[in-house]
């Protein structure tokens, strides 16, 4: 009996461990297929077995036609969005799927040719034969006037002047050969014009003979003028004569000279009153990969965050009660800033469609929420993934070759030592997206840029009011005027003791000595009022300077909250805001900020609040004027809102393409002038260039010295 039960427990316990295994497998089984599905979807856009080898006959060029000139090269890509994601095809399928693709298209090819090559030859001998073809005869060609023989010619030359200007216009942005190489002189290739010969029989006997007028004779066949075969009849024999014969073709094209096309550095111009002129940008349309899917996956953002919650109301985050009477305040977190800036420029006024008009374009990467996925996770190859894939799309774009992408830019809600990884360090932090050559071609930027790299600038960041009408940022600014402000200087923030060149500490013990003047607030563990919006609003309105020292970075958040308090902001550090928001904030630091060298506040040189103390009155107030009238531009407006709503105020979004703007101007006239280098000073001194103007010596060189 006794057995029986130890035997009856046994098996019991046997199918528990049974269930238990089998439902662990399913987990695994479901964890490794989320996996696969993610390296897959970064890799579906670009896979090499979706590239396939066409070869394909010459075509000629045609001036009947106002789109680019047919040139196939081996090399031919298919868009790959379009292709299946995966197939299974037996040899004898893929090769019988070949035939037909090359058949089909060297039978539109062959057709195209005649055609054209026909209508060519037409249009020069059968002007005027229409009346006389209607009545059943035809006279001599010598019969002719020579009045409508002069028409005639005048006409033909007319006509090809036009197709030749609309070849070379702005409006036809036709795709390259190879890319340009901005730094040698332009050998542009003008197409011969067309003659038209006096003598009649000259003429007549040039019939079916005379070549495209901006190709040699070596891209025609012997006969142009034989009719092409029915296309019943263009059938593949088993030994592929026919294709044998198309890669004849494409090799005896590959040993010609490729044709040198121009490249249009400027856009197209408008009327004199336009507003928008020297403003367009265009906006890429991206695959959803690289976005909107980022965002329809957003629990896979973060595994301590809720990403969803903060990515929406268009980036801004769920909303929050009004402060001050004031309404337009949300939670908004910092990373979130490349979502805010691809919603407002839905709503920019000279957004185009015609990439023709654009003086530049924008690329809706969001490049900081992509990594963000994988800072953690045990693949550190898939942080640069859909970077990578995403620059060979633009590579292949005709917006892209018109400048080499210096005319694009991209945001990123990061700093830029997120994206700084070495190749030889693929383990270490971050990706190497700055490092990449496309990017270093653009402008990029970030809540935080490097003082050594040329493409990197930085914009403010995202703070917790984003108002939506004039009426709520004229309510805020008179509310911050006249405003009690209780404390003399205020610090929010954690010590770095890890860091041996932080001051943090130092600021907080003087802070602590000075009870009350100064007011502290300690983001230690443990402690949640850092993280309330309202909380630390409330501290930033009851202090007359707020202090900024630099933590893991140059940069802080807190700055941009203190200043929308209307909180004058204390530096220690040039790269904390003076080399980094170049086009956000006004040259003359005095006017907004104080400056105290942290060296002196490490050593204990000097006391914070006897220097503080000494400001007068007077310049107190002027320099609160001066942050309060920053407020606007250093905030983003509602994305929902129009233009006209917020009045004449301009926000960072606004000033930030602005600066774009303009840089790319100055890139597109040194590549117009023929400067051998774009920049003409190390890439080490471009904070020092960006905020003076030149690279000679400075005061501040210590503070940017590279080890």
């Amino acid at each position: 009996m006794a057995m029986e039960k130890s035997s009856s427990k046994y098996r019991t316990q046997f199918w528990y461990v049974a269930m238990a295994s089998f439902l662990l497998w399913l987990v695994l089984l479901y964890l490794f297929s989320s996996s696969a599905k993610t390296v897959h979807n970064h890799e579906r856009l670009f896979r090499q077995e979706n590239v396939i080898d066409l070869p394909v006959e010459n075509v000629p060029h045609n001036h009947e036609s106002d789109e680019a000139p047919v040139v196939v090269s081996e090399d031919v890509s298919v868009d790959n969005s379009s292709l299946p994601v995966s197939v299974d095809i037996s040899p004898d399928d893929q090769m019988s799927e070949d035939k037909k693709v090359v058949t089909d298209l060297v039978e539109e090819l062959e057709k195209e040719r005649v055609e054209n090559e026909k209508k060519r030859v037409d249009s020069v001998i059968t002007i005027g034969r229409s009346s006389r073809a209607r009545r059943g005869h035809r006279e001599p060609r010598k019969a002719r006037s020579s009045g409508r023989l002069e028409a005639e010619k005048k006409k033909v030359r007319q006509k090809d002047d036009d197709e030749s200007n609309v070849e070379n216009s702005d409006e036809n942005h036709q795709a390259l050969d190879k890319e340009p190489n901005f730094f040698e002189p332009r050998k542009d290739v003008e197409p011969k014009k067309a003659q038209v010969d006096d003598n009649d029989d000259d003429l007549e006997s040039k019939r079916g003979k005379e070549l495209p007028n901006d190709l040699s004779s070596n891209d025609v066949e012997d006969d142009n003028t034989s009719e092409p075969e029915p296309k019943t009849q263009r059938k593949f024999s088993s030994n592929n004569n026919n294709t044998s014969e198309a890669k004849n073709r494409v090799i005896s094209k590959r040993n010609q000279p490729k044709r040198v096309g121009k490249v249009m550095l400027r856009p197209r111009e408008t009327r004199s009153n336009d507003p928008c002129k020297g403003k367009y940008v265009y906006m890429h349309e991206v695959p959803a990969l690289f976005n909107e899917e980022l965002l329809k996956n957003c629990w896979t953002l973060s595994r301590w965050t809720d990403m969803c919650e903060l990515t929406s109301n268009f980036g801004l985050g769920p909303r929050l009660p009004n402060m001050e009477g004031v309404s337009g305040w949300y939670a908004t977190n910092q990373f979130t800033l490349e979502v805010i800036f691809h919603n407002r420029m839905k709503q920019y006024k000279c957004l185009t469609k015609d990439s023709s008009l654009a003086s530049a374009v924008y690329v809706p990467y969001y490049p900081g929420l992509d990594l963000m996925r994988f800072l953690w996770g045990p693949f550190p190859f898939m942080r640069d993934a859909a970077a990578l894939d995403l620059m060979k799309w633009l590579r292949e774009s005709p917006e892209w070759k018109r400048m080499d992408g210096r005319d694009h830019f991209m945001v990123a809600g990061r700093t830029t030592w997120d994206f700084m990884r070495t190749p030889e360090n693929e383990s270490d932090w971050g990706n190497r997206l700055m490092i990449l050559p496309e990017v270093r071609n653009m402008t990029m930027l970030l809540i935080e840029s490097s003082p050594w790299n040329y493409h990197g600038f930085a914009v403010p960041y995202p703070t917790y009011f984003h108002p939506s009408t004039y009426a709520e940022i004229i309510q805020w600014q008179m509310r911050m005027r006249r405003i009690n402000r209780r404390y003399l200087f205020s610090f929010v923030g954690a010590p770095r003791p890890n860091l041996g060149d932080s001051i943090r500490t130092e600021i907080m013990d003087q802070c602590k000595a000075s009870t009350r003047k100064c007011k502290l607030l300690e983001c230690v563990s443990g402690s949640q009022k850092c993280y309330k919006p309202d909380q630390i609003m409330k501290f930033f309105l009851s202090s007359t300077f707020c202090l900024q020292p630099p933590g893991d970075s140059y940069t802080r958040r807190s700055t941009f909250d203190s200043i929308l308090a209307g909180c004058i902001p204390v530096f220690f550090h040039p790269g904390s805001a003076y080399a980094q928001y170049i086009w956000h904030l006004p040259k003359d630091i005095a006017k907004y900020s104080v400056f105290i060298p942290e060296k002196n506040v490490k050593e204990g040189k000097v006391s914070i609040e006897n220097v503080l103390s000494r400001i007068p009155r007077t310049k107190i107030f002027a320099m609160r004027e001066q942050v309060i009238r920053l407020i606007p531009r250093l905030m983003y407006f509602n994305p929902s809102s129009k233009s006209e709503d917020t009045g004449r105020f301009e926000d960072a979004f606004d000033v930030a393409v602005e600066g774009v703007l303009e840089r790319v101007e100055g890139l597109r006239k040194r590549i117009e002038e023929g400067k051998e280098e774009i920049f003409d000073f190390p890439e080490q001194y471009s904070w020092k260039y960006n905020v003076f103007g030149n690279v000679e010596r400075h005061e501040w060189d210590p503070y940017f010295d590279r080890p």
